[in-house]
């Protein structure tokens, strides 16, 4: 005759310890960005791009945001392909000609997020970096749209 008692002891911990060993399994190690090489973690995660008119990746140890320009970028439609590591999430701020045209977000489990941009017309053209959950490394780069 079987001992449910033990059997639903038994059963429950096996389920315990597969839950257990599936949560560790699925966790990646942080990144640990003091001492993270930026380049060689861009060289791998983001795909390298002909016809780059503005690129930018680096540390954000602070809330404050980092900005990259270009002097002079061409209107039309563009693709912002941005990567980040760390937790949480990277934001992108873009703009041409002094006017945000565009929000963008990454989340920072180093897998990249696409996002089409259509610059209205030419002139200055920058990117406005940052996060609420730093630190974080990200990469980014801003290419003319594939027709």
């Amino acid at each position: 005759m079987l001992n449910f008692s033990s059997t639903r002891r038994r059963a429950g911990l096996v389920a315990i310890t597969a839950a257990a060993l599936l949560g560790v399994s699925g966790c990646q190690a942080p990144v640990n960005i003091e001492n993270a090489d930026v380049p060689a973690w861009k060289e791998k995660v983001l795909p390298s791009a002909n016809g780059v008119v503005l690129e930018d990746s680096g540390k954000i140890l602070n809330r404050d945001p980092l900005v990259k320009e270009a002097p002079n970028v061409a209107a039309g439609s563009y693709t912002l392909t941005m990567a980040c590591d760390g937790g949480g999430k990277a934001y992108f701020a873009v703009s041409s000609g002094g006017n945000k045209i565009a929000d963008a977000a990454a989340a920072c489990n180093g897998s990249l997020d696409v996002v089409k941009i259509r610059v209205p017309g030419a002139g200055a053209f920058s990117i406005s970096t940052s996060s609420v959950d730093a630190p974080l490394i990200f990469a980014y780069h801003v290419v003319p749209a594939a027709s």
